[in-house]
């Protein structure tokens, strides 16, 4: 891998951090994001044990880092 990859790469990843980070600032005073992952939140109590499932945050997290990597990987391969 030249330098000129090792370049893209980077940039590619910082351009992602900044997108995510805005995300956060934009959306962050608003409930919405709180809410969607709480309805998507399976949680068993039992007696001494409390098991949470986050589906739709996994989910959407699955979704956000697939469309990610596919990204770098086609700079990396141009």
């Amino acid at each position: 891998m030249d330098l000129q990859q090792v370049g893209k790469l980077v940039l590619a990843l910082g351009i992602g951090v900044v997108v995510v980070g805005l995300l956060l600032v934009v959306l962050g005073g608003n409930n919405f994001i709180q809410n969607l992952f709480s309805a998507g939140t399976i949680r068993f109590e039992g007696n001494g044990f409390t098991c949470i499932v986050p589906i739709i945050a996994s989910i959407l997290i699955s979704i956000v880092l697939t469309v990610v990597l596919n990204i770098v990987i086609r700079m990396i391969n141009k």
